[in-house]
């Protein structure tokens, strides 16, 4: 769903199951969100944001949905989120991770591709955003 966020800013958000699979539509939204404001050059790296803040939110979440959205910022800014109904905080781990494990990473490869990214507590739960930004150096790569 597109919206206009406070500001003026547009948007596009739109309320998932809080299921693995609901990364696939996530990164639907994402997609159309750039192709729309022509920062195509971001897709690689905001779908991988976008999976691994929504994976974060199917392990750790609770209830059955989580919002996701991508909001731009500026000409060159989007800014990707989940929400979720946890007020649990994700922690950035700098223990090594084996080669072999199946998580661990997330929150290391948001911290590698973005700018900025954080956690807003919210009264019922929390958002995790993450910036992309087309004009920063290696994005999009």
């Amino acid at each position: 769903m597109a919206e206009t966020l406070a500001g003026g800013r547009p948007a596009f958000t739109e309320c998932l199951p809080r299921r693995a699979e609901s990364a696939k539509t996530a990164r639907g939204l994402v997609d159309r969100a750039l192709h729309l404001w022509g920062l195509e050059a971001l897709t690689d790296s905001a779908q991988l944001v976008v999976t691994e803040l929504v994976a974060n939110a199917v392990n750790h979440g609770r209830r059955e949905t989580i919002r996701v959205s991508a909001s731009r910022l500026d000409q060159a800014v989007v800014q990707v989120s989940v929400a979720d109904l946890s007020r649990k905080v994700p922690a950035l781990s700098l223990r090594p991770v084996a080669d072999l494990a199946e998580s661990g990473r997330g929150l290391l490869l948001v911290n590698a591709l973005c700018p900025r990214w954080g956690v807003e507590p919210l009264r019922w739960g929390k958002r995790v955003w993450a910036d992309l930004d087309a004009d920063a150096e290696g994005c999009g790569a």
